[in-house]
């Protein structure tokens, strides 16, 4: 059976339709939760709306403003929202059962079997899927766990300008230390080494990507290097937190290659750029690399429901019963919801989709680079496009990325920023988002770079 509708049927048909935003039943739900919610709320901060509805790649708030969606949830619903194909399963699997902690079931079963058709290299398989917490800080735990457990070693090799989440150990394998610093120690014998950024380096991406392989091959290689011996290495692919830096071609293979030789797992954060975002399954597809172990969570629960799994190689599946728990780890509703979605995704070419929507918004960048010299920098793959700001002295400009995101907002575009000094334009629609949606979302961003850089 075809999954419909067709992503031109997703939508709501008017937007962006804007009026006065924030409006005034926005403006009071934004004040009401001011007053009882969490001071930790950051989101509405910067896109001060109230959600009432959304379809697709499109969000209506509670004034009737209806706005066009290019960040989807920080890449979580990539088949868009409320897609009905996804909604029909889920609302039906309500109606059986909810939660069954790890007992099998045939939505837990279908979503293994799904994710072994989609995984990356030489996965398909040759792999097993735990299920443990559902957020992606959770899969970065399993991680942990199932890199120390096979391995012995305690030492962690990450990058600087990560970011893998929120827990303990995923903010200790961060780079960030506005987030990081309130509540150490964290883990101890974590190594940051730099990640392949040629932009920010001033150099070429042949040189980048040579001098980080080799820094990493010295830090695992070298008995005098200071660090415990590894238990793995964690790498994005892309960073997203980061400022959606896309490292040279090689990069991957480069580190595989120095883990394959060192005999510790390489782990592979495909949390936001799996399941299409990039125009391929998982971004390891670029490279034809094959993860050891990897992370996923975001676009897994198909239309945001929360779920994460970490993917690893048979080989690595050495623990007992209890060895990795988590009481919301029979999530059948998002289980269904995740074979749906990547059914939907399969159905209507959403990776080709996916990479020529993203070439399409990248060019539009591309083409304005030359006269707008605040614009330093574009990168990214399929949906998952960057661009760094700077200032005439060619440091990171963060306030004409705001400038520009409350531009889009006003106007009815919510795009989002990123990048260790915030100086970062992230645009991450969901991959569902049609032709005509990006032109005119797009001539909205080009109209605030015109108007703020």
């Amino acid at each position: 059976m075809g999954s419909s509708p067709p992503i031109q049927d997703l939508h709501f048909a008017d937007a962006p339709d804007v009026d006065r935003v924030p409006g005034p039943r926005s403006q009071e739900l934004l004040e009401k939760q001011r007053q009882i919610d969490s001071s930790a709320v950051a989101y509405p901060k910067s896109v001060p709306i109230a959600i009432d509805a959304a379809k697709g790649a499109t969000i209506r708030d509670v004034d009737g403003n209806t706005y066009l969606d290019f960040f989807a949830g920080i890449g979580v619903l990539n088949v868009g929202h409320s897609n009905p194909y996804v909604l029909e399963a889920v609302q039906e699997q309500t109606e059986r059962v909810i939660h069954t902690i790890d007992f099998p079931t045939e939505a837990r079963l279908d979503l293994i079997e799904a994710l072994n058709e989609i995984a990356p290299g030489a996965l398909p398989d040759h792999n097993r899927v735990v299920f443990g917490g559902p957020t992606g800080s959770d899969a970065i735990e399993a991680t942990l766990k199932i890199a120390k457990y096979n391995t012995g070693n305690t030492g962690l090799i990450a990058f600087r300008g990560a970011y893998h989440g929120a827990t303990s150990g995923a903010l200790s394998l961060g780079g960030g230390r506005k987030y990081k610093r309130p509540y150490e120690p964290l883990l101890p014998d974590v190594s940051h080494v730099p990640y392949p950024y040629s932009f920010r380096q001033g150099i070429s991406d042949d040189e980048a990507r040579e001098r980080v392989l080799s820094d990493v091959r010295e830090l695992i290689e070298d008995p005098y290097s200071g660090i415990a011996d590894p238990a793995g290495i964690w790498v994005e692919p892309i960073q997203g937190e980061g400022g959606v830096v896309t490292p040279p071609k090689g990069f991957l293979r480069g580190l595989k290659e120095i883990t394959t030789e060192n005999d510790i797992p390489l782990i592979v954060d495909e949390i936001q750029t799996g399941f299409g975002r990039t125009g391929q399954w998982f971004a390891s597809d670029w490279e034809d690399v094959t993860p050891d172990i990897m992370p996923m969570a975001k676009a897994i629960g198909g239309i945001g429901l929360p779920l994460s799994a970490t993917m690893y190689h048979e080989d690595l599946d050495t623990w007992e019963a209890g060895g990795h728990v988590g009481t919301y780890r029979g999530n059948v509703p998002a289980m269904r919801a995740g074979v749906r979605a990547i059914e939907y995704i399969r159905d209507h070419d959403l990776l080709a989709h996916a990479r020529e929507m993203g070439t399409s918004i990248r060019k539009r960048f591309h083409d304005i680079a030359d006269e707008t010299p605040s614009i330093g920098d574009v990168r990214g793959r399929g949906l998952f496009v960057g661009v760094e700001f700077i200032d005439g002295n060619g440091m990171p400009n963060e306030p004409i990325v705001k400038s520009i995101q409350q531009h889009c907002y006003e106007r009815g575009v919510l795009v989002w920023t990123a990048g260790r000094d915030g100086n970062v334009l992230r645009i991450i629609p969901p991959l569902v988002i049609t032709e005509e949606q990006v032109e005119t979302g797009m001539d909205i961003v080009m109209d605030a770079i015109e108007t703020h850089a």
